[in-house]
């Protein structure tokens, strides 16, 4: 939201291997400014990242503004969260701020609606999107070494979502996002919306499923084929002791890890997983340390990584359906009989 990884350097960020960083623009517009992180070189320079960024169009952080934005079909006014202003995003917009932050994957402006509503509200913001989605495809061009995603939409209607999915692949974007989901509906209907929606996609082009999510929800979206993920959790769980394990969730909190001289994961290349104890990552999150959170962050990102990477060499030896089952029995097996 403000250029870092929360919590991280961005150098053990990196040693864990993600090919992609992803930049909030409706936090960036607002401050330091989309403008003044351009004079100052864009966000690779400024941050201190020289792999690819990809940016959200701003949709999902506006549209969750509520009572503070009014949507037409321009575009959304919505008031910051900082000082009150007024700020105005069009789809045009969406993708000025996108050039000058200089992110390489950029992605159309898109009206996310939450779960549950009403049939005729979501049928609206999907046709809305799919308008902005060809507003977006003019005013982005063709930037070389640059790409635009366009955004399903539809909400939990498997017909909304298949046509919002035809539409946008008649646009001959790059890559195509699955937006909307993990929004308050349950996870089966998260994974009947991709059965549903996928297929439609070209397979071809990157598939990528937004705000997504724990390392379940990741290992049952690849099986019907998705790409690629963004979400906050790793490091939101982390900054609140919550760890991501092959043995499954482990909350450092709990009273268990006080006396526990056992790292998270003796088998881990990451510093954080392997060479801290328990017991000390307990009393830096029940202290209320800065550094707690930084460590469990770096875990969770580190794991998430390693779990991708085994999916990836599963799916290209052939067995990804034997390591999704073997993961999965690992986490079912929990991590107190291993103590």
């Amino acid at each position: 939201r403000a250029g870092p990884v929360k919590a991280m350097y961005l150098d053990p960020v990196r040693d864990t291997v993600p090919d992609i960083i992803l930049g909030n623009p409706s936090h960036l517009m607002l401050r330091p400014t989309a403008e003044r992180v351009a004079r100052l070189g864009g966000l690779h320079s400024l941050i201190r990242w020289e792999h690819p960024i990809l940016t959200d169009s701003g949709g999902f952080q506006v549209m969750s503004l509520s009572g503070l934005r009014k949507l037409d079909e321009q575009g959304v006014t919505f008031k910051s969260h900082v000082d009150g202003s007024l700020h105005h995003m069009s789809p045009e917009r969406s993708i000025e701020i996108q050039g000058l932050l200089d992110s390489d994957i950029q992605m159309q402006l898109d009206e996310c609606v939450a779960l549950p509503a009403e049939p005729r509200e979501i049928e609206r913001a999907m046709e809305l999107s799919l308008r902005w989605a060809e507003r977006c495809k003019v005013a982005f061009g063709n930037q070389l070494g640059k790409a635009m995603f366009g955004i399903v939409q539809g909400g939990d209607i498997p017909a909304l979502r298949i046509r919002s999915a035809e539409e946008l692949a008649q646009l001959d974007l790059k890559g195509y996002a699955v937006g909307g989901l993990a929004v308050g509906e349950p996870q089966d209907v998260m994974l009947k919306m991709l059965d549903e929606t996928l297929p439609v996609l070209p397979g071809e082009k990157p598939r990528y499923l937004m705000g997504v999510g724990t390392p379940d929800d990741i290992l049952k979206s690849v099986a019907r084929g998705i790409d690629m993920f963004d979400c906050v959790m790793p490091t939101r769980s982390g900054r609140h002791g919550l760890a991501f394990t092959r043995r499954g969730r482990v909350n450092i909190r709990n009273a268990r890890h006080a006396e526990d001289l056992r790292p998270l994961d003796e088998q881990s290349n990451c510093p954080a997983s392997r060479d801290y104890s328990r017991a000390y990552l307990h009393h830096l999150v029940r202290a209320n340390e800065a550094l707690g959170g930084m460590l469990l962050s770096w875990h969770n990102l580190s794991y998430y990584q390693e779990l991708m990477q085994g999916t990836r060499t599963a799916i290209a030896e052939g067995r990804f359906a034997d390591f999704m089952s073997e993961t999965q029995e690992e986490w079912a097996k929990g991590d107190l009989e291993r103590a």
